[in-house]
């Protein structure tokens, strides 16, 4: 059951903020979602943004810049929240890269985090809660994301490859194995199994592949001046490993930008109109 909590005109469709019960998380939980202008009869492609660490499911929204461009091309927007809210957990809102807001898209097996962190069920139950109530095309749907929402976006679109026919990520966590950002989280979720986090590390799943998974390409932008760039993303991981399945992958650098939604917005029209062209009828 959907509980609306706001409602906006926006570039002629409609921004709708919407909490809900999951039953994936066991909690309530907040998403975002932009309609455009459409028939009342008409089914629409929709495109999945997954934000960073610290986002809820506004951030996306107020900062991205990306409705006028979903009006233009017929797309809906959903944004869900980055992790469980109110689960109140020992030491859950100590870090601001692990426990609230950095739910990494994924589903917890180490205690006392598997009973609520269960972010990659949930974006499976909220995929289908959208397809019976709002006009979702279950055949045309997206997905993309930023930083920690780029490595769930890619790794989301390679271990659940139909539920998703685009792919998308600004500067994402490429191979969080290697990184700081990603040890800690997966330590803290999974455990100390490295089998285990290599099924939810992007560069290490497409390093798997025997065959292109999105032959239609997959677009990445990269900013340059990024401070997170050497020691947190590892584009490069997900290059090789790409070439080496074969995956068409644009891989974008781009002089002069940073981490932050400056850069995304600077490209989000791409992005868009990416997604747009391969969610086509």
């Amino acid at each position: 059951m959907l509980e609306l909590v706001s409602e906006h005109a926006c570039f002629g469709g409609t921004q709708r903020f919407y909490q809900h019960e999951s039953q994936a998380i066991g909690l309530a939980m907040r998403f975002a979602v932009f309609i455009p202008q459409h028939a009342e009869t008409a089914k629409l492609p929709a495109l999945f943004y997954l934000a960073g660490l610290t986002c809820t499911e506004e951030t996306f929204m107020i900062k991205a810049g990306a409705q006028r461009y979903a009006a233009e091309h017929g797309l809906m927007l959903i944004a869900p929240d980055t992790s469980p809210r109110g689960a109140n957990l020992p030491g859950d809102s100590d870090a601001w890269d692990f426990g609230v807001g950095a739910g990494f898209y994924l589903d917890a097996t180490e205690q006392p985090w598997a009973k609520h962190y269960r972010m990659e069920s949930y974006l499976g139950e909220l995929r289908e809660l959208l397809l019976r109530e709002l006009p979702v095309d279950e055949k045309r749907v997206g997905i993309f994301g930023h930083s920690m929402g780029g490595h769930g976006a890619l790794t989301m679109a390679l271990r659940h490859p139909d539920w998703f026919r685009s792919v998308s990520a600004f500067a994402p966590i490429a191979a969080p194995m290697r990184c700081p950002w990603g040890q800690k989280a997966f330590k803290g979720y999974l455990g100390e199994d490295r089998a285990r986090w290599a099924e939810h590390d992007a560069s290490a799943l497409m390093a798997k592949q025997d065959k292109a998974p999105f032959p239609a390409g997959i677009l990445i932008d990269q900013g340059l001046a990024d401070k997170f760039l050497a020691e947190q993303l590892y584009p490069e991981a997900f290059e090789e490993a790409c070439a080496r399945a074969g995956q068409p992958l644009t891989l974008r650098r781009h002089l002069g930008y940073d981490h932050g939604y400056y850069f995304i917005s600077s490209f989000m029209a791409d992005h868009i109109a990416f997604h747009a062209e391969r969610l086509k009828a």
